[in-house]
């Protein structure tokens, strides 16, 4: 028998299982479509759902895929019948090939219209402004810590958090030619440059410039345009601007991640693995910061980030940021928000989401 002849049965179930997949994913997007119909212009996107369904399928797989390989082919299932009920428009910090537009295609999926803004600023005011359905902001980094601006416009934004995405980061050195001889300049975002230091040390001149842009995928747009400089940037950038990888993950750190918060109008319902999200400021007096976290203490709430920043509101004044476990509305954290209010300045819950999956 030939190794055709034993191949055929495989190759004809193949086709089998394939015909069949499509026409279950067709009835999938048509009761999407149905249930768009339903709910008229209300919400379509509910991440709660998501997550829900993605635990599921991960608790339900047996094998060979990986359940983080199952995991991403139904996000992107749930993406495009989505999309059948109305397409989602996603703003982020742009250029396109951005990490964060990475962020914002792994947590909706490619069919959601990715839609790049020149700051973060402006990210916000679209989706206030209901011009986007979404923003996807990065709110710290493993290395290099909190993203400020971030951080302060959450203060003031009515948006709330209604999901998280964890990204792990790999910076490669990008070129349009494929030598690293005659590089004069590398361009990249400051975070990235601070991150690859001691590989840039190591590898490249010490004469070589290091400029500092807005981005990563701007550098490799620059890069693009000009044969003696080289680029610190993502895969994805390396492929819109037609760059070659010179060396792959020179990140400093081999565990660099960033986390993102996905921000809309809307909250979500407990899925029984969340994390909330608040921000609080302590009246000025002694002992006030142990006034803040002693309710969570009370009330056996896991605290899992605390991080103070200067407030705009007065000089040496502070605002603190604080992820805890759990829902707001489970009931040992509505005890222990209510008795955070009573010792705080100010508080202002950001939002109640799910753990990511992916």
């Amino acid at each position: 028998m030939s190794d055709n002849d034993k191949l055929k049965p495989h190759r004809d179930a193949i086709d089998e299982i394939d015909a069949t997949v499509l026409d279950l994913l067709n009835r999938r997007a048509g009761h999407a479509r149905a249930i768009g119909e339903l709910k008229g212009t209300g919400v379509v996107y509910r991440p709660e759902r998501e997550a829900a369904v993605l635990q599921r399928i991960q608790g339900l797989n047996r094998g060979p895929l990986p359940n983080e390989a199952v995991a991403r082919l139904f996000r992107e299932v749930m993406s495009e019948c989505l999309a059948v009920e109305r397409p989602l428009t996603i703003a982020y910090l742009g250029p396109a090939g951005t990490f964060t537009q990475q962020a914002a295609i792994k947590h909706f999926g490619h069919a959601a219209h990715t839609l790049p803004c020149a700051t973060i600023d402006e990210c916000f005011r679209l989706v206030e402004a209901r011009q986007a359905d979404y923003v996807v902001a990065p709110v710290e980094n493993s290395t290099e810590g909190s993203v400020g601006r971030s951080l302060d416009l959450l203060v003031s934004s009515p948006l709330k958090a209604c999901g998280e995405v964890v990204l792990r980061i790999h910076h490669h050195l990008l070129r349009k030619l494929p030598e690293k001889d005659g590089i004069r300049t590398v361009y990249a975002h400051a975070q990235a440059l601070a991150q690859c230091h001691e590989w840039l040390n190591k590898n490249l001149p010490e004469q070589v410039a290091r400029i500092s842009v807005s981005s990563n995928a701007e550098a490799a747009r620059l890069a693009a345009e000009d044969s003696h400089a080289a680029a610190i940037a993502s895969q994805a950038a390396a492929e819109r601007y037609g760059l070659i990888k010179l060396a792959a993950n020179i990140e400093d750190e081999p565990n660099n991640t960033t986390r993102f918060l996905v921000l809309g109008h809307q909250g979500t319902d407990p899925t029984g693995r969340d994390k909330t999200s608040l921000i609080v400021s302590a009246p000025n007096k002694a002992g006030a910061v142990h006034g803040l976290l002693q309710p969570f203490s009370a009330h056996g709430v896991s605290m899992t980030k605390l991080e103070s920043r200067p407030s705009r509101a007065g000089l040496w004044d502070y605002v603190f940021f604080i992820d805890i476990e759990g829902h707001a509305d489970d009931a040992k954290i509505q005890a222990a928000l209510q008795d955070l209010s009573a010792q705080a300045a100010f508080m202002k819950l950001i939002g109640s989401y799910p753990l990511a999956v992916l």
